[in-house]
């Protein structure tokens, strides 16, 4: 009998599936040292982005999906 593959726990944390099953993700550096950033591109930071296509194949497989 085969083992069952695991959930890589902190890609479920990071990672997100949408109804249509793409990928969600945040986009980085929108946590801090915000200061000197001007808020229009705070406000892009803020919004989810689809992940790459060369980086789907790896995150659906720690995703278990």
């Amino acid at each position: 009998m085969k083992q069952k593959q695991k959930t890589h726990k902190g890609a479920a944390k990071r990672f997100e599936t949408t109804g249509s099953g793409k990928l969600k993700r945040r986009r980085a550096f929108s946590s801090h040292l915000l200061e000197k950033k001007s808020e229009n591109r705070k406000r892009k930071y803020a919004k989810d982005q689809k992940v790459a296509k060369g980086d789907e194949k790896n995150v659906k497989k720690m995703l278990g999906i």
